[in-house]
């Protein structure tokens, strides 16, 4: 049995002709998932690392419960900046929704945000990466503040190019310790 964060659904590289037949998303699952990351940033705050030093990040499903907890949370905004690889933005209809139960401001700011996927990725199609930075840059997400990297040649998957321009990014993002 494969361990995951919420039940998926299919992400067809082709908008659906007939939209009101699509499964919908695991918004519970999601929900349950965003609230354990608190937890865990919680945790870590609790250690004494301010939310300033903290980068919240994954890949493919851990990559929309990123962008669900960092856009959606007590967190949302906060935190040193997202890490997203390889996925998608998930209830990307609901995200106004979601920040405004949470008594959030419509807008997200300047986050740093770290968007990257491979050409070839056949599970996580290209439209989901364009619906992503789209709904970040209407969120507020400005140019300088979203990073987008696309892979040539890279399936769903992570190589040496990725992780070096993402520890790139980082570095710049997260002073060294005096």
């Amino acid at each position: 049995m494969q361990q995951a964060w919420y039940t998926p659904t299919p992400l067809s590289p082709f908008p659906s002709s007939r939209p009101e037949l699509e499964e919908e998303e695991d918004e519970e699952g999601l929900k349950s998932s965003v609230a354990y990351v608190d937890s865990l940033i919680e945790d870590v705050r609790s250690r004494g690392i301010p939310l300033d030093r903290i980068v919240l990040g994954g890949f493919s499903q851990g990559c929309a419960v990123t962008l669900l907890s960092g856009l959606t949370s007590k967190y949302a905004g906060r935190l040193a900046g997202l890490v997203c690889l390889s996925g998608y933005m998930p209830l990307v209809n609901k995200i106004q929704q979601l920040r405004s139960e949470s008594g959030l401001p419509a807008t997200v700011g300047e986050m740093p945000i770290f968007v990257a996927r491979g050409t070839k990725d056949m599970l996580v199609p290209k439209r989901y990466l364009t619906a992503c930075v789209d709904k970040l840059r209407e969120l507020g997400v400005s140019g300088s503040a979203l990073d987008v990297h696309e892979y040539e040649g890279l399936g769903h998957a992570t190589s040496g190019q990725e992780l070096r321009d993402l520890c790139q990014w980082l570095e710049k993002l997260v002073p060294a310790l005096e």
